[in-house]
C-alpha cells in the first residue's frame, strides 16, 4: 500500500493542502474542483441487475474495472459511497471490494474512517434535540404539534430495538411525551443533503430547507425556524471535504458519502464526482442496487441537479443471479442449469432496455466466479450478443486489472462514441403522479399504479407546501422490478401501490414508498460481528 501522498502527487494534489488522517487517508479541499474540467472529463457509471441474496459484485467490478482501465493507459480514479455500519456487521459484511479488486486500508473504510457518517448522524440528531428542546421550552416556543413531527433519531448500527419508541418520558422537566424512532444513519435525510450539496453554503441552505412538522395552527415549521442549520453545518464541516484513498493496485480511490439507495438517491457526493473528474480523465462510479432503483436516481436526481451526465454505462451480472431469477433455488445456483438461467435473462434485458431508454449505451459485465462454467457464461455472450450489446467476462475478484482489461477497452470505446447527453425519464414540472406513473410504466414495466387514500392526503400536504415539482426518489424493494420482492426476473402486468409518500424538503425530492421498506434493519441470525475480531497486535480480522 502507497502513502497517500504518493496517490495524491498522481492526482496534483499539493501535500500541503491534503488533511491527513494517517499514511493512509486524506481529505481534500473542494478547491480542487474545476467546472471546466469536469465538464470535458469521462464519467463511467456502474449498475446491475436486481439483487440476489448471492451478492451480484458491483463494487468489486466498479474497483477492477478502474484497475484495468489504468492498465490500459487511461488515466481513472474510482469514486464510490462509504460503507455503513448496519450492514458492515449486519447480513452484508464489508463493502470495499474483494479479492483483487478492493480499495484499501479496508478496515479503516469500513469501519469509523474519517467520522463522516458520525457527522451525518450528530447533525441529524441535534436537530431532533432541537425540536423536542422547542416544544417543551414555554417562553419561546413555535407552537409546534409535536403529533405532526416528522423527524426520528439515527444511529449507524442495525437495531430492531429502536424502530418504534417513546420519548419524553420521567415528567415534566424530562421533555413532552411522544412517539418516534430510530432510522439507521444511511437513511437520514441529512446524508441525502450531503451528498447533492455542491458547497458549503449550498449545505447550510438545503439544511435550512428540512421539513419538520406543522404547529397546531396548521403552519409547515423547517430546521431554519429552529436556527438549526448553521450548528448543523458546522458538525459536517470536514465532512464535506471528499475522502481520498487507494485501490489494490495503487489506482487513486475517492469513497465519500453513503446514502441508502432504497429510501434516498443511493449514489456518493456530488462533489466526490466532480473532484474525481477535475483531477482524472476517467472516472468510475456506482448507484445502489440496481439500475431501477440506484440508476435511475442517479439520472433523474444527481443528475437533474448536477449537470453530469454518464458517458457509458457497465450493468454487472452473475450467472448465479441470474440462476435464481429464473428461478433456481439459492442452494443450487452454484450447480449447471441453463434453463433457470435463460429464463432469467428478461431482468438483465430490462435493465438493458431501461439504460438504451437514457439514451447511454450499455455493456453487460459478467462478473466471473470460480465456479462458473464457460459453456454457461457462452449463453449470455450470446444472449447480449442477440440484443446487440456488448458484453465481457470480468475476472477482477482473481486477477484484478488484468481481469478487466478487455471490459476497459469496451467502456472507452462506448465513451468516445457517445455525443448526448442523457434523456431525463421525466420533466421535474409534470405533476406527482405522472412522474411516478412514468417511473413505474417504463423503468418498473408496471401495468398501473394504485395510490392509497393516505398517498392522496400525501399529496394535497406536499402541494401546498409548494413542493411537488421536486424530483421523485421512489422508495421500493430492491429485490425485484415490482414493489413484490417475491416476484423475481422479469414480471409482467403487476401493480405499483404507492402507500405514502414522503418529502425530503432539504435534499430535494419527494418519496413515495411503496411495499414495507426498512428504514432501521435488524441484525440476522448469524450477523457478521461474529466473524470480527482483534489480533494481540492490533489487527482486525473478519470484515470481508
Amino acid at each position: 500500500m502507497k502513502n497517500i501522498k504518493e496517490i495524491a502527487a498522481k492526482l496534483k494534489i499539493s501535500e500541503d493542502d491534503l488533511v491527513l488522517y494517517g499514511n493512509y487517508k486524506a481529505k481534500v479541499p473542494l478547491k480542487y474542483i474545476s467546472s471546466e474540467k469536469y465538464n470535458k472529463n469521462n464519467l463511467i457509471l456502474v449498475s446491475a441487475i436486481s439483487p440476489t441474496p448471492s451478492g451480484e459484485g458491483k463494487t468489486t467490478v466498479s474497483i477492477g474495472l478502474t484497475q484495468g482501465m489504468n492498465r490500459i493507459g487511461k488515466q481513472t480514479t474510482v469514486v464510490l459511497r462509504e460503507p455503513s455500519l448496519g450492514p458492515v456487521f449486519g447480513m452484508k459484511g464489508g463493502a470495499t471490494g474483494s479479492g483483487h479488486a478492493q480499495v484499501v486500508p479496508m478496515e479503516d473504510i469500513n469501519l469509523h474512517f474519517t467520522g463522516d457518517f458520525s457527522a451525518v448522524e450528530k447533525a441529524h440528531n441535534l436537530l431532533a434535540a432541537l425540536i423536542d428542546n422547542n416544544i417543551q421550552n414555554k417562553k419561546f416556543n413555535l407552537g409546534i404539534d409535536p403529533r405532526t413531527v416528522s423527524w426520528r433519531r439515527v444511529m449507524d448500527m442495525n437495531d430492531r430495538s429502536l424502530r418504534n419508541i417513546i420519548v419524553g418520558l420521567g415528567g415534566t422537566l424530562s421533555g413532552v411525551p411522544r412517539e418516534t424512532g430510530f432510522d439507521i444513519t444511511a437513511a437520514s435525510e441529512v446524508m441525502a443533503i450531503l451528498c447533492l450539496a455542491e458547497n458549503l453554503a449550498d449545505l447550510k441552505r438545503k439544511l435550512g430547507n428540512i421539513f419538520v412538522g406543522f404547529t397546531h395552527d396548521k403552519n409547515p415549521i423547517y430546521a431554519r425556524d429552529l436556527k438549526a442549520s448553521g450548528a448543523m453545518t458546522a458538525l459536517l464541516r470536514d465532512a464535506m471535504m471528499p475522502n481520498l484513498v487507494q485501490t489494490i493496485e495503487g489506482n487513486p480511490a475517492i469513497i465519500h458519502g453513503g446514502p441508502f439507495a432504497n429510501i434516498a438517491q443511493g449514489t456518493n457526493t456530488v462533489v466526490a464526482t466532480k473532484m474525481g473528474l477535475s483531477l482524472s480523465d476517467y472516472v468510475v462510479t456506482e448507484a445502489g442496487f440496481a439500475f431501477d432503483l440506484g440508476a435511475e436516481k442517479f439520472f433523474d436526481i444527481k443528475c437533474g441537479y448536477s449537470g453530469l451526465s454518464p458517458k457509458a454505462v457497465v450493468l454487472v451480472a452473475t450467472l448465479k443471479a441470474l440462476k435464481y431469477h429464473g428461478g433456481a433455488e439459492l442452494k443450487s445456483v452454484n450447480l449447471p442449469d441453463s434453463k433457470a438461467l435463460k429464463k432469467g435473462l428478461g431482468n438483465l434485458e430490462k435493465h438493458v432496455e431501461n439504460i438504451l431508454a437514457f439514451g447511454i449505451q450499455p455493456v453487460v459485465a459478467i462478473n466471473r466466479f470460480a465456479s462458473d462454467s464457460n459453456e454457461e457464461l457462452s449463453i449470455i455472450k450470446d444472449r447480449c450478443k442477440y440484443i446487440d450489446v456488448p458484453a465481457s467476462i470480468a475476472d477482477v475478484w482473481g486477477k484484478g486489472g488484468e481481469g478487466s482489461m478487455e471490459l476497459a477497452e469496451i467502456v472507452c470505446d462506448l465513451v468516445n462514441n457517445c455525443k448526448n447527453k442523457y434523456i431525463p425519464t421525466y420533466d421535474w414540472n409534470w405533476d406527482i403522479p405522472k412522474k411516478i406513473e412514468t417511473i413505474a410504466k417504463n423503468i418498473y414495466g408496471a401495468k398501473a399504479v394504485q395510490f392509497t387514500s393516505r398517498a392522496n392526503s400525501d399529496l394535497e400536504k406536499i402541494k401546498k407546501l409548494g413542493l411537488d415539482k421536486l424530483p421523485i426518489c421512489m422508495a421500493k424493494t430492491q429485490n425485484s422490478l415490482s414493489d413484490d420482492p417475491k416476484l423475481l426476473g422479469r414480471p409482467e402486468n403487476f401493480l405499483i401501490t404507492i402507500r405514502e409518500i414522503e418529502v425530503a424538503a432539504g435534499a430535494g425530492f419527494v418519496i413515495p414508498i411503496t411495499g414495507d421498506i426498512m428504514r432501521m434493519p435488524g441484525l440476522p441470525n448469524i450477523p457478521a460481528a461474529e466473524n470480527v475480531d482483534v489480533d494481540e497486535n492490533g489487527n482486525i480480522t473478519g470484515l470481508f
